[in-house]
C-alpha cells in the first residue's frame, strides 16, 4: 500500500521536531486521542456492566413474563400453572413458574421504621433463584418454616434488628374494619436469615416469607397477586407472551421484563448513547489538532515538496506520504488509549476503592447507584470499534492537508526561492 520511499519521508516528517511528532500541538493530538479512546472504553465498560447487572439482578428475581388478574388475586393458580407447563411453547422456554404474593408494609422494630415490599414466595422457588450471587445469613433457606421472614441485610441494619428478633409489619393490605374506622394490619414474625445481593433496592427494601404466610398476612386466602415465568432466554418472550395469550382465559394481563421496567431500560440505553456522543468529542478535538499539525507541516515543507515533485514524486505518492504522517499519530494514540481503557476498565472497583480510601469519601454510594460496587464489562467488539472509529477519524483529519501537498506547484515554490 506504501511504498518504502512514502513511508521513509512519512516518518522522517513525524520525527521533525519543528512540525512533525516533536512539536506541541502533534503531542496534544496524540495525547487527546490516546484520553478520549481511554474514556470511552472505560465509560462504555462501566455503562454496560451496570445495564447487565441491574437488568440480572432486577429480571432475576422477577419474571422475565408477569402473569396478573385484572381482579387483583389468582385464586387457581396450581391450576393455571399446570395448564403452562403442558404448552409445548411455553414448556420449551420456560426454566420455572413461580407464583408470587406481594403487597407493601411498614416495617418496625426497635423504634425503628422503614417502608417495605413484602414478597411470599415457596422458599424452594427463593433458593433457586437466590443460588448464584446472592448470600445468605442464619438459617438456610430450605430451612425457613412458616411464619419466619428472610430479610435483606441493609433493611436489618436500619431497624437494628438481629437473627431471631421480630419485625412488626403494618399494612393496610386485608385491613380490619372497625367501629371506629378500618384498622391496619399488624403482625410480628421472627428474622431468621437475611441476604445480601448487591443491589440496595432489595437489601433496603424487601421481606421475603414463606407463600402460605403471605397469603394470611395479605389476607388473600389461597390465591396470588401475580405468576412469575422465568424463560431460558429472556429475550426470547414474545412466543410465551403470544402462547399465554391463546391460553388463559379472559381478564388475564401478560406483561414482559421490557414493559415492567419500560422507563428504567429506556433511560439506560439513552443515557449510555449520550455518553458515547459527548466524550466522542474528545477524539474529535484532537483529530482537529492533526489538521493543524499537518496544515503547518505542509507549508514549512513547501520546499521540499516541490523538490520531490520535480524529482518525479506523483501527486498520488505525496498525499500517501502525508496521509501515513497524520494517521500514524492516530494509530499511536488510539494504540496506547486502548491499553489504558482495557486496564482501568479491568481494575475499576480497585481503584474506586483506592481514591475513597485516599479522599475519604464514598464515591459511589450505594443508596444512589443501586449496586454496592462499580460493574464494568469489557466488549471486545466496542473496544475493537473505539479504537477504529479514532484511527478513522485522524484518517479523515489527514485528508485536506494531504490533498493541499499534492496540490502543490513545484513551479510556483521554486521561482520565489
Amino acid at each position: 500500500m506504501f511504498s518504502k520511499l512514502e513511508r521513509k519521508i512519512a516518518f522522517r516528517y513525524l520525527a521533525a521536531k519543528k512540525r512533525g511528532f516533536g512539536s506541541v500541538i502533534s503531542w496534544v493530538s496524540l495525547i487527546g486521542i490516546m484520553l478520549g479512546v481511554a474514556t470511552l472504553i472505560v465509560v462504555m465498560s462501566v455503562m454496560g456492566g451496570f445495564h447487565d447487572t441491574l437488568l440480572n439482578r432486577i429480571i432475576g428475581m422477577n419474571g422475565h413474563v408477569v402473569v396478573y388478574h385484572q381482579d387483583g388475586v389468582i385464586t387457581d393458580y396450581d391450576f393455571l400453572i399446570d395448564k403452562m407447563r403442558q404448552n409445548k411453547v411455553v414448556a420449551a422456554r420456560t426454566t420455572s413458574i413461580v407464583p408470587i404474593a406481594e403487597g407493601q408494609a411498614m416495617a418496625t422494630a426497635n423504634g425503628n421504621s422503614s417502608g417495605a415490599m413484602i414478597r411470599g414466595i415457596r422458599m424452594s422457588d427463593l433458593a433457586a433463584k437466590s443460588a448464584s450471587g446472592t448470600r445468605i445469613y442464619g438459617k438456610q433457606l430450605s430451612q425457613i418454616r412458616d411464619g419466619e421472614l428472610v430479610a435483606g441485610s441493609s433493611l436489618t441494619r436500619s431497624l437494628g434488628v438481629s437473627m431471631g428478633d421480630n419485625i412488626s409489619l403494618v399494612s393496610a393490605a386485608g385491613a380490619t374494619p372497625t367501629p371506629f374506622g378500618t384498622m391496619p394490619r399488624i403482625m410480628a414474625y421472627p428474622v431468621m436469615a437475611s441476604f445480601f445481593m448487591g443491589m440496595y433496592e432489595y437489601d433496603s427494601g424487601y421481606i421475603f416469607m414463606p407463600l402460605e404466610t403471605a397469603q394470611k398476612y395479605l389476607n388473600i386466602g389461597g390465591g396470588a397477586t401475580h405468576i412469575d415465568l422465568f424463560l431460558r432466554n429472556p429475550e426470547d418472550t414474545s412466543a410465551v407472551m403470544a402462547a399465554l395469550g391463546r391460553l388463559l382465559p379472559d381478564g388475564f394481563v401478560v406483561r414482559d421484563w421490557r414493559d415492567l421496567n419500560r422507563g428504567f431500560v429506556g433511560a439506560l440505553q439513552v443515557e449510555s448513547n449520550v455518553m458515547f456522543l459527548i466524550l466522542m468529542l474528545i477524539v474529535i478535538v484532537a483529530a482537529f489538532n492533526i489538521v493543524s499539525s499537518l496544515v503547518m507541516l505542509v507549508k514549512d515543507k513547501n520546499k521540499d515538496i516541490a523538490v520531490l515533485r520535480t524529482f518525479g514524486v506523483s501527486r498520488r505518492a505525496m498525499m500517501k506520504i502525508f496521509i501515513l504522517s497524520g494517521t500514524s499519530i492516530g494509530v499511536i494514540g488510539a494504540f496506547f488509549g486502548t491499553v489504558l481503557g482495557v486496564l482501568i476498565a479491568v481494575y475499576v472497583e480497585p481503584i474506586r476503592k483506592f481514591f475513597q480510601v485516599l479522599t475519604g469519601r464514598d464515591l459511589f454510594p450505594a443508596e444512589l447507584y443501586y449496586l454496592s460496587e462499580l460493574p464494568s464489562k469489557l466488549v471486545p467488539a466496542t473496544v475493537a470499534g473505539i479504537a477504529v472509529l479514532a484511527v478513522a477519524l485522524a484518517f479523515l483529519a489527514t485528508l485536506y492537508p494531504a490533498w493541499k501537498a499534492a496540490n502543490t506547484d513545484p513551479v510556483d515554490v521554486l521561482r520565489n526561492e
